[in-house]
């Protein structure tokens, strides 16, 4: 699993940069409309979707647990299609799917950090960033009536947090490529 993560830092970084860049629109227009919202986050669970399940497969054969990784690349691309043919959702709902995949993503990221421990220190960045996303997850179906432009504000705050974590996980791994022989 090490390898591989080591092999791939760059896939992390970018999935960090989407998401700070996802935060960041986020918070810097808060007054989006909700059907911009939805199409905004579609967008980048598409995308982080993809980015998971290039790891998951690139992964095969290497690690007896690539699949979680490839489910979790699988959900975000599903949620990511649904708010692009159905972006009449209600916001409840809305609210519930993203909430559903933040609990998803997170515990998928804490199984792989536990999985870290045995080889690398420093995986409390990527159990950081799984609690995060659960933490996120609970509070979005706990609090789903707390508005669109606070809703927004989450969002962007927990992608910006998301997203520095995993981009220093990823500079971490790529340092460890550069002491580690053939790579």
């Amino acid at each position: 699993m090490l390898s591989m993560l080591v092999r791939n830092w760059w896939a992390l970084a970018l999935r960090g940069v989407f998401a700070i860049l996802f935060g960041v629109m986020a918070l810097v227009w808060p007054g989006l409309t909700l059907a911009t919202l939805i199409l905004l986050f579609g967008a980048y669970a598409l995308v982080d979707g993809i980015f998971a399940v290039v790891n998951g497969i690139r992964s095969y054969g290497e690690r007896e647990r690539w699949w979680v990784t490839l489910l979790e690349g699988i959900a975000g691309i599903l949620i990511g299609i649904v708010t692009f043919f159905w972006p009449d959702l209600t916001a409840l709902t809305l609210l519930t799917i993203i909430g559903v995949w933040a609990i998803f993503t997170g515990v998928t990221e804490i199984v792989g950090a536990i999985q870290l421990r045995k080889v690398i220190e420093g995986e409390w960045m990527y159990i950081l960033g799984g609690i995060a996303s659960v933490v996120f997850g609970a509070l979005v179906i706990l609090f789903p009536g707390a508005g669109a432009l606070s809703l927004t504000w989450l969002i962007g705050i927990y992608a910006i947090i998301f997203g520095a974590l995993f981009i220093i996980l990823a500079f971490r791994l790529r340092e460890m490529k550069k002491k580690m022989p053939n790579s």
